[in-house]
């Protein structure tokens, strides 16, 4: 798996088929729209502008945010900086159509609802890259699929002009590679499901490799747990985990702290490292977060740790769906 891609997180590499280039780090927002519930912690108007200026000042041309990150905030306090200063030539913009927060309607009609949200409040009349979020909490893949549904909806939208790629942003493995096999997408985000601990990602990814659509992770921290080790915090991707995968954490942790590694930083590369993945979705939340991600993509890692870290690997058990 390991690839020199990794050597340069700054260099842009092909979006899939799209014609679009992106860096190997994609900056998530899901932070900025500051939901303590979730993160632990708040963030203010002024530091989400900041980091927002820090990401276009950085290195990294791949932004990545949501309909519903926030209720919206995430893409205000993106849009605040937008209207100020423009995009820099080449960045790439993506964002993702949800469904109504208070009905859970995800018909065609929300689906252009959602988009119009998005481009007033990033303040922009056109996103280069625009998934389907989440559509397993509220379609099946029929439904999303049907004459007038969801995926009818971002197709007009795309034929129209108002947004540029279609990517199906979601969880569930199976589920996602049903969506990449229709043909209708570009890009799939996938969460959680290709880290240090969890490889059930493999088969879309390799599906996505082999029609030419980017594969983009996200969570590659796995909501924390690959950065502050299992005993300051015991949840993977925001749920409880057997003591099996804690344990498994606490021993890839160990070794990296024998090889003065970050564990955070094995957890990075692991991701950028694989050739088939397009680009890392990394959540910031302050300005700081752009320099201090650079450098974890690029602390050296030796060969005989990655070999450990895949014998430590707790076997899969289908603990995500």
């Amino acid at each position: 798996m390991a690839s020199d891609l990794a050597d340069d997180p700054t260099h842009r590499r092909p979006f899939g088929r799209t014609g679009l280039s992106v860096t190997p780090i994609c900056i998530g927002t899901s932070p900025l729209a500051s939901m303590p519930a979730l993160y632990g912690y708040a963030v203010g108007d002024a530091r989400a502008e900041a980091t927002v200026d820090a990401v276009l000042d950085g290195p990294f041309n791949f932004l990545d945010t949501s309909n519903n990150y926030g209720n919206g905030s995430a893409e205000r306090r993106v849009g605040a900086v937008v209207r100020r200063r423009g995009l820099p030539d080449g960045f790439v913009l993506a964002t993702k159509a949800d469904a109504d927060p208070d009905t859970g309607d995800f018909s065609g009609e929300r689906v252009r609802r959602s988009v119009a949200e998005s481009l007033d409040r990033l303040g922009v009349d056109y996103v280069p890259v625009m998934y389907l979020h989440d559509p397993e909490y509220h379609l099946t893949f029929e439904e999303a699929m049907a004459p007038g549904g969801a995926v009818e909806a971002l197709v007009a939208l795309r034929h129209e002009g108002v947004v540029g790629h279609l990517g199906i942003a979601g969880g569930p493995v199976e589920l996602m590679r049903r969506f990449v096999q229709t043909d209708v997408f570009a890009a799939v985000i996938n969460h959680n499901r290709w880290t240090l601990v969890d490889r059930a990602a493999d088969p879309l990814i390799d599906e996505a490799a082999a029609r030419g659509v980017a594969f983009v992770n996200g969570a590659p921290y796995g909501g924390g747990m690959l950065v502050k080790g299992p005993d300051a915090q015991p949840r993977y991707a925001y749920r409880d985990t057997d003591e099996s995968v804690r344990t498994a954490v606490r021993a890839m942790q160990d070794a990296c702290a024998a090889h003065d590694v970050p564990l955070s930083a094995a957890a990075l590369q692991f991701s950028l490292r694989d050739p088939r993945v397009t680009s890392t979705i990394v959540g910031v939340s302050e300005p700081q977060r752009i320099a201090a991600t650079l450098a974890l993509a690029t602390t050296p890692i030796p060969t005989d740790l990655w070999d450990e870290l895949d014998r430590l690997t707790p076997p899969p058990g289908g603990w995500l769906e």
